[in-house]
Order: C-alpha cells, then structure tokens, then sequence
C-alpha cells in the first residue's frame, strides 16, 4: 500500500500561544489583516471571510518568550494571498505600519517576512503560475532567495484600498526548526507520506516537502542546531498545524502508520493530534 499522501491535502488553521491576548488581536487584525471571527476567553479565531479560521491565538499564563533560533519549533507560518494585487496591498500595509519587512523571490512565489509581538514568524506571499514554476535536472523544484520586485508589488496595489486580505486567502504552508533533519524527514515523509519537492537546500541545513506537487507544505531547517530541544510548554509559539486530508479513510491510514511507527495519536473533537519528535504538534483533519 502506497504511504504518498493523495494530492488533494491542503493546510488548515495554525494555533498560536501568545502572552496578550489583546495585543495579539490588534496585530493580526491591523498589520497582518485578518478578520477577528470568534473570541472566547482566552482565546480568539481569525480569518478572511467569516468562514474556517486561519488563525486561533490562546494566551497562556506565565508565557515565556524564547530568543530566536534558541528550539525547535515554529520559523515561520506562510498566508498565501491570491494574487499579486493582494500581496502588493499587503506590503503597502505593512509599510504603513512601520514593522520590519524581510523579502524574497523565490522564483516560485514572492514573499514577505514580518513577526508578531511574541516573535512568532510569518510569510506573507503568492504563488506564481506552477507552469512558471524552474525545475532542477532531477524534476525537483528549483528555489531562491532572489530580491522582489518591491516598486512593481507596491504599483499593483496603485488605486486600490486597503480592505484587509483578500478572500481566497489561505494557508499556504508552514515552515519548523527542527532538532534532527533525518529524523523529520523520516516522520513526515516515510510516515506520514509528504514528498519531497526540493533538497537542493540540503548544504544550508533545510529540506522542502509537499503533496499533490506543491512546491511545499512544509519546511524542515536546522537552524536553531542540530539537537535544538523542544521549546518548553509555556513557551509562545506553535500550539499546532493542520493538515487537512483528503477523506476518513486516507486519515484512518495515516493514523494507522503513525502508531505503527511509535507516535502516540489522540482523538479531540473529530481530529487526530500526533507531535514529532522536536515538539511540534500535527493535527489531522478530513475535508
């Protein structure tokens, strides 16, 4: 039996602990622009359109704000906006706001860099046409970190407003600081049946993978150490991700393999719940 992934997985909501709650609203709404859905207690739901949440934040009590680069764990989150016109508003925004941007062209997509008050990364980016997308000799994606193309966003965005981000904005991908980039690669890859898109980047300590010929879900880097430990409980940071598949029976396999490999899957209100061995919290869903 086949342990690929069935090419319909996309990416669903990431959870965030954060130490202000508040603070955490205000940001995502204002800089990032995102709508605030739902709030309840500590925690908040955000989103584009009224529908799923893209984000849910939950202050924690006692949090603890790690320096970077200092455990494995969350690099960065990447919203992927639906087109250029929405990432050159995006960036408009963002300059107005006065944060640090980092920027990159990375031949398949051009992205955006910021962090959040709790130093939680994000990516801001579209996709460029995947018949644009370069390939190395092997097949594999090829990718850069090349400069944008920052006058041409910002003129894309030229007489338009600034409404938040645009609907059809999603998840895109997610992007992790991991202790042992064998043994990542083995979990999600060997277990859980994500591909390899690119490994070009083995020299500099990162590995890409994907489903469906994405260019990638999920970034896999070394750049907290090799052997960096688990960020501690009460810790900011990633909660967890969600991988959304594609029906109850590819979810029962993954399960299934996960468990045979050794990692404990819980069941929570109609999702599974697994973490790899540098902390990091999956959680699987059906569409």
């Amino acid at each position: 039996m086949s342990t690929v992934l069935h090419p319909d997985l996309r990416l669903g909501e990431v959870k965030l602990k954060v130490s202000d709650l508040a603070r955490s609203i205000r940001f995502y709404e204002e800089v990032v622009g995102l709508k605030l859905l739902a709030r309840e207690g500590n925690t908040a739901s955000l989103g584009v359109d009224g529908s799923a949440p893209l984000l849910v934040v939950e202050e924690i009590r006692d949090a603890v704000v790690l320096p970077r680069r200092s455990a494995s764990g969350l690099y960065h989150f990447a919203i992927l906006v639906p087109t250029r016109r929405a990432l050159g508003l995006a960036l408009r925004n963002l300059i107005a706001s006065g944060i640090h941007i980092g920027q990159a062209d990375h031949l398949v997509s051009e992205a955006l860099y910021i962090a959040d008050p709790d130093n939680n990364g994000i990516e801001i980016y579209r996709d460029r046409p995947r018949n644009e997308w370069p390939r190395e000799a092997n097949g594999q994606v090829k990718m850069a970190s090349d400069p944008i193309d920052w006058d041409g966003l910002l003129k894309e965005a030229e007489g338009s407003e600034w409404e938040g981000l645009a609907p059809g904005t999603v998840i895109g991908h997610v992007h992790f600081h991991v202790g042992d980039l064998a043994a990542a690669k083995a979990y999600y890859c060997d277990t859980v049946g994500f591909e390899i898109a690119t490994d070009g980047w083995r020299q500099m300590g990162a590995l890409f993978i994907a489903a469906g010929g994405y260019h990638h879900h999920i970034g896999l880097n070394l750049w907290a150490g090799q052997g960096a430990p688990p960020a501690p409980a009460n810790a900011v940071g990633l909660a967890y991700f969600t991988v959304v598949l594609s029906g109850q029976e590819e979810l029962a396999r993954v399960a299934a393999r996960l468990r045979e490999a050794g990692t404990p899957v819980e069941a929570h209100g109609g999702a599974m719940f697994a973490t790899d061995s540098s902390g990091i919290t999956m959680r699987l869903v059906t569409a």
